[in-house]
């Protein structure tokens, strides 16, 4: 069959920087270590100016707070009412953020910063440090209203979570345009 003649295919090197997904049972977290206290500093360095101050939002999405909100008519949903898993935390700052240089934080920056906003949701308290050993074993407080749809397959982990009351398939949830409805290859999250 007769190729459209575009591009060139990729490099094992290639292919091999961007197979970066982190499952929820930590399959794919990299050596690294980080603290609430050095994540504060990574943060007002290089999320602080789209996130604010401490995670409270503006310009962008707010990171902190929202907890008992989700059956409100107002639900904030946020990294500490919401996500229901922390490794999806660390594989979405290291994908995506800072957003006008993505994937351009160390490992180590990731961790401090996934550590600094679950110690600023409550979740992990202030001298806890967050490595590929200790951060899958964070409960977080929205996980038990997200249910397994699809078993994991295999040693990948890959599965697909939807959340409880939701419509939403994982199709439309990769079409959504919130963090928390974007559909991965090891996650798909969708919003109540």
């Amino acid at each position: 069959m007769e190729s459209p003649n575009l591009g060139r295919e990729a490099t094992p090197a290639q292919i091999a920087g961007w197979d970066i997904s982190v499952g929820p049972d930590g399959v794919g977290l990299p050596p690294g270590k980080g603290t609430p206290a050095t994540g504060a500093i990574v943060y007002e360095q290089k999320c602080q100016a789209c996130h604010g101050a401490k995670g409270a939002g503006q310009p962008n999405d707010r990171l902190v707070g929202g907890q008992g909100t989700l059956a409100s008519k107002a639900p904030v949903r946020t990294i500490g009412s919401y996500w229901p898993y922390a490794t999806t935390v660390f594989d979405y700052v290291r994908r995506s953020m800072p957003y006008i240089q993505p994937q351009s934080l160390s490992d180590d920056e990731v961790y401090a910063v996934t550590a600094y906003l679950l110690n600023l949701n409550g979740i992990i308290g202030e001298n806890d440090e967050m490595n590929a050993q200790t951060l899958p074993k964070v409960k977080m407080p929205n996980q038990s209203n997200f249910i397994v749809v699809y078993p994991s397959r295999g040693s990948s982990g890959a599965f697909c979570a939807l959340a409880q009351g939701s419509s939403t398939g994982p199709t439309q949830a990769a079409q959504g345009s919130q963090p928390w409805a974007r559909c991965m290859d090891l996650v798909t999250l969708t919003p109540v």
